[in-house]
């Protein structure tokens, strides 16, 4: 499936800002099921552009603005190719312990900046399986269930910086919450779990009616005969060719689309615009 998105962020100031600088991760990932076919980051006002390659592998561009500016917009255009996988087979947990995925696997088994490890989270964890941890696949994929099944899509009831325990107790919030709990349940029982930025194409979305798509979150399984594979715990399936990745990490901290600091007055607004689209090929 090809796939084209737009994602612009517009930054609106009370007063004047100076020396701005930002990092910014929407350049698509390549994977052997997600092929980059473009990458184009543009800005208004114009800035010298640079980059590097951060611990988990992302493209960061690195934007710097030193001269006084009441708006700034940032906006991403790319293009994927993606296919869809396998699904996974029986996964033994004692794969696990092969000492080589011991450095590989540790920051995505341990607590991270929004996904503290906790009693009340272990405790979930064993409740949905009560006989532990037996095919790494298919019991990342019962908790998964559970959280739609017990947890309200609730645009609103949480913010960006909503903790795992928070979302727990709460039993709602939104895709970066969902993928949050899912982190914490896996972690807890020794699955290792990391968070993925990116978007999902909604067939169903028609951009004639106005507004916008948003950012999606879901979170990869480590398997051992496999590697990592999506999840994606708010839509209760695995993750498809409708899936563009973005970044990875071990959680919202970590791949932050747009971020960074500015001089200047404190009030700002901000606007965030997505917009999916299938690129389908055209007749002879």
């Amino acid at each position: 499936m090809k796939l084209r998105v737009l994602h612009r962020t517009t930054y609106r100031y009370a007063r004047p800002a100076y020396d701005s600088f930002n990092e910014v991760r929407l350049q698509p990932i390549e994977h052997h099921w997600q092929k980059r076919l473009s990458y184009d980051l543009r800005s208004n006002p114009i800035s010298a552009r640079g980059g590097y390659l951060d611990l988990y592998l992302n493209a960061v561009d690195v934007l710097e603005y030193t001269q006084p500016h009441e708006t700034l917009e940032i906006e991403a255009e790319s293009t994927v190719e993606t296919t869809t996988r396998t699904l996974p087979g029986p996964e033994d947990p004692a794969g696990l312990n092969d000492p080589a995925y011991a450095l590989q696997l540790h920051d995505f088994l341990v607590d991270s900046h929004y996904v503290q490890l906790s009693p009340d989270l272990w405790r979930q964890a064993v409740d949905c399986l009560p006989n532990g941890v037996t095919d790494l696949w298919q019991d990342s994929v019962t908790l998964s269930h559970w959280i739609y099944d017990h947890f309200e899509y609730a645009p609103g009831s949480t913010h960006a910086h909503t903790t795992v325990n928070e979302a727990l107790s709460k039993r709602q919030g939104v895709c970066q919450d969902f993928a949050h709990v899912l982190l914490g349940l896996c972690r807890s029982l020794k699955i290792p779990a990391r968070y993925v930025s990116g978007y999902f194409f909604n067939e169903e979305f028609d951009p004639s009616q106005g507004g916008s798509e948003a950012s999606h979150a879901w979170v990869e399984i480590f398997l051992p005969t496999v590697g990592w594979y999506g999840i994606d715990p708010t839509h209760r399936r695995p993750v498809d060719e409708r899936y563009i990745s973005i970044a990875v990490g071990r959680d919202y901290a970590d791949i932050r689309p747009v971020s960074g600091t500015y001089r200047g007055a404190p009030e700002r607004t901000m606007e965030i615009f997505v917009r999916v689209s299938q690129d389908l090929p055209t007749n002879a």
